[in-house]
């Protein structure tokens, strides 16, 4: 059921008149060919009512209120049938592809559950704003973490191997030399090592103890000129670990109960 609490939100709509709104979203195929009178009808009340509904909602009349909530419903509706368009297609069976929840597993055990030592999180270009957003997410988390970017010193690095536990990188390519040169400072220091990048071989994902393969779409498009799921898959990618963490949280939580 389409949630109507934003529709009617401050219009201090009486009870039949919010029956009426629910009644309209449910049956948005066939209201309009029902019209005023039978709509009324079907809600025990006047056709006055309707009318005066859609005032108040803001709407010239009731052919006013339908087309503008028309659309409103349909984007719900397609929406939580799944379907957004090829491209964007994604779901939990995406992700586990070319991925393993073995690997999840190993990123929580390696870098969500370090205690002492930071969580280093490093990218570049588009990857940084993604970078960014991780970084926010694990620090809700409570967790200790850096970020930092193609425009910061080097020095934010090298100053801070002796702390760093993990180090998680962002690479659609896998193969931005600024970040093989972090991956392999990483390594030379027994820091654990992550990457996300495209799902093909690369250069990182090699190097790496732990690589997710994030699918792109459009493989040479270097400067992220056309429309790729790469990035929202690996938004939602995050979003799968972090679901999958707190999961465990609540497991252990249960059995010490």
């Amino acid at each position: 059921m389409i949630d109507i609490r934003k529709i009617i939100q401050g219009k201090n709509l009486s009870e039949v008149e919010i029956q009426i709104v629910q009644y309209i979203i449910n049956h948005i195929d066939t209201v309009l060919q029902m019209g005023v009178r039978k709509i009324a009808k079907e809600n025990f009340t006047s056709p006055a009512t309707v009318i005066r509904l859609s005032k108040k909602l803001g709407y010239a009349g009731f052919v006013d209120m339908y087309y503008q909530l028309l659309p409103l419903v349909k984007k719900v509706e397609l929406t939580t049938s799944g379907v957004v368009g090829d491209f964007l297609e994604i779901s939990e069976r995406d992700f586990l592809n070319n991925n393993s929840i073995e690997d999840i597993q190993s990123f929580i055990q390696n870098v969500l559950n370090l205690r002492q030592n930071y969580i280093f999180i490093y990218a570049t270009g588009f990857s940084a704003i993604a970078a960014e957003y991780l970084y926010k997410k694990l620090l809700v988390l409570g967790k200790k973490t850096i970020f930092a970017s193609g425009s910061d010193s080097i020095g934010v690095f090298e100053n801070n191997l002796e702390d760093i536990g993990a180090l998680v990188v962002i690479s659609k390519s896998g193969e931005t030399q600024l970040i093989i040169d972090k991956i392999q400072a990483a390594k030379e220091h027994n820091i654990f090592t992550v990457s996300f990048t495209k799902e093909i071989e690369n250069r990182i994902a090699g190097l790496s103890d732990l690589n997710f393969k994030i699918i792109d779409h459009n493989k040479l498009d270097d400067r992220n000129v056309l429309p790729n799921s790469f990035f929202p898959s690996l938004m939602l990618m995050f979003e799968f670990i972090v679901k999958q963490y707190v999961e465990t949280i609540i497991t252990k939580k249960d059995r010490n109960e």
